[in-house]
């Protein structure tokens, strides 16, 4: 499906890497959950909602605009993340989830924890310096965060 991109300084967000691979995390999560029988609904639905946070509260707190704020709410999308992960292990144990689909997408969840944890930790390095400019928040959010 094309559509066209439109751009401004809020739309940044979609050129962060974890923002990027918290959207691959949450169509894969939905091609698998998606799946789940009638009976499962619920577990299902939590699973989906809960990384389909990780990407908003990513983009959320990008449009804040102080590194405060960004910081908050990517506290709330690395918490979401947990959840999300808890809930992989715990269809996995209760034979929800294959090995092969579990492994699939904990690889996907731990890229993308990774990268959380290291954009955190660089902006919390930059708002202790007092190093943090709103203007390069594109390069500045994706300075620190590696593959």
């Amino acid at each position: 499906m094309e559509f066209e991109q439109r751009k401004n300084i809020n739309r940044g967000y979609r050129k962060l890497r974890v923002w990027i691979d918290a959207i691959e995390y949450y169509v894969q999560t939905c091609k698998i959950f998606g799946k789940f029988p009638f009976e499962l609904k619920r577990v299902s639905s939590q699973a989906i909602a809960s990384s389909d946070s990780i990407h908003r509260n990513i983009a959320e707190g990008y449009c804040r605009r102080s590194i405060k704020e960004y910081l908050n709410f990517l506290n709330i999308a690395k918490g979401s993340m947990g959840e999300s992960v808890s809930g992989l292990h715990a269809y996995h144990a209760a034979g929800q989830l294959t090995t092969e689909e579990f492994n699939e997408i904990d690889g996907l969840a731990y890229k993308l924890e990774n990268g959380l944890l290291n954009l955190i930790e660089s902006l919390e390095k930059k708002s202790y310096e007092g190093d943090w400019n709103d203007r390069l928040m594109i390069r500045e959010s994706n300075s620190s965060y590696s593959d």
